[in-house]
């Protein structure tokens, strides 16, 4: 086993600001709405919430992009909202973020998915969805696109996040992947379980375990103390890497930090370095974007995954959809240094 000190610094860090990553995918409006409860309701046995305020956040691939230009980046965005109220507060949302939209397309057709999150004393008391699943006319998606592969040309970086709402499909992916390569760019994807994607060849791909094994065709198993010795996980990595011929894979495992595989060395376990967890809501959005900013910034592959792994350990002592900033990811590499913390294992 090896393991090695903070090897990435605040140089890397202040790269992220030079940074222009095209984000793709599913977009949401995630509400909260926070409140009290002092009371059962006398027509059912539920918690009457007694509502104190309300706030709207970008949710999927709209928190990645917050997430881009939280830590320095500047985030473009392509997706599509309804033409409907919530649409527009979503873009209204992610305009005060500083985040491009011109590249996302309001549709009549479409549905704009809320996430709505009801909360008392930071305890989630329930959570309710309005979605569809997005199904593009021909001339939506040929105009999608065409917005897509220009958008690129004026970018360092892209991420493709995948929720399975319908907004990422073949004709877009290879659109995007293919004008990527022409650019020399990294391009990163945070998969679900779409398996008609061809997302060969791209930098990088972070299932979580759980999708892993799915999108491996393998029945998930019982996870080993130790990562570098869970053979079936090593097997599922292993065939994931074959399939989709990456740069680098990382499979994300919660508690347990990530596991790193490349086609020539590996595989490497890099544990979680949380020091409290409040909440996971949107922990892999952050990981992504720092992942994909610190690619685009010249980070090796195992700097980029311990950038990401100390982002989004920041995001989980947080509560609800957050985002790491820059400053308090150079302040937690600061007490990573102070500590002498080992970050990766081999």
């Amino acid at each position: 086993m090896k393991t090695s000190k903070v090897p990435w610094d605040k140089a890397l860090i202040a790269k992220f600001k030079g940074q222009r990553i095209l984000v793709v995918g599913d977009l949401m409006l995630d509400r909260y709405v926070y409140g009290m409860v002092n009371r059962i309701s006398p027509e059912a046995p539920v918690p009457v919430v007694r509502v104190i305020k309300e706030k709207n956040m970008p949710g999927g691939a709209a928190n990645v992009a917050r997430n881009v230009q939280a830590l320095g980046g500047q985030a473009m965005l392509c997706g599509v909202v309804g033409r409907d109220p919530m649409g527009r507060e979503l873009l209204a949302v992610l305009d005060r973020e500083g985040v491009t939209t011109s590249s996302v397309m309001q549709l009549s057709e479409v549905r704009t998915t809320v996430k709505t999150r009801i909360l008392a004393e930071r305890q989630q008391v329930v959570r309710v969805d309005w979605e569809d699943q997005v199904r593009l006319r021909a001339e939506s998606l040929q105009t999608m696109c065409r917005e897509a592969v220009l958008a690129v040309g004026r970018s360092t970086g892209v991420i493709f996040e995948d929720y399975a709402k319908g907004a990422i499909c073949p004709d877009l992916m290879d659109a995007v992947v293919s004008a990527a390569r022409r650019a020399r760019i990294p391009v990163a994807i945070d998969p679900k379980y779409n398996t008609n994607l061809n997302i060969k060849g791209i930098t990088v791909a972070t299932p979580n375990r759980k999708e892993a094994f799915a999108l491996a065709r393998i029945p998930e198993q019982t996870p080993q103390d130790d990562p570098l010795k869970d053979g079936a996980l090593i097997q599922v990595a292993g065939i994931l890497m074959k399939q989709w011929r990456p740069s680098f894979l990382v499979i994300t495992l919660g508690a347990q930090g990530l596991l790193l595989m490349t086609p020539s060395r590996g595989p490497w376990h890099i544990p979680t370095v949380a020091r409290e967890v409040f909440d996971v809501s949107g922990a892999g959005d952050t990981f992504i974007a720092a992942l994909l900013l610190a690619l685009a910034a010249g980070a090796d592959e195992k700097k980029a995954a311990e950038a990401a792994t100390c982002a989004a350990g920041v995001v989980v002592g947080k509560i609800g959809t957050a985002v790491c900033t820059s400053r308090e990811l150079m302040a937690f590499y600061q007490m990573l240094v102070k500590t002498g913390m080992d970050v990766v294992r081999r």
